[in-house]
């Protein structure tokens, strides 16, 4: 178990700084066209959209592919 938690590279990363690095790099605009969810498209918000993806698993694998493409330029920030 161990071993595969050191290969995984979401692990010890947040949704909350997945979410937030996203953010930062894209805006809540581009998020929702790139991820087009009703919590990312109508008044988005860091605590409805982190409720969302908690209660989601669908939602939140989107988001979590997403941080995965760009997890290069997030280590580089």
């Amino acid at each position: 178990m161990e071993n595969q938690q050191q290969n995984n590279p979401l692990h010890g990363v947040t949704l909350e700084k997945t979410l937030t690095d996203l953010v930062e790099y894209y805006d809540w605009d581009m998020l929702a066209r790139l991820v087009p969810i009703n919590c990312f498209i109508n008044e988005p918000s860091m605590k409805s959209s982190l409720k969302f993806l908690r209660r989601t698993p669908w939602a939140r694998k989107k988001v979590e592919a997403l941080y995965l493409e760009n997890l290069d330029k997030f280590r580089q920030q």
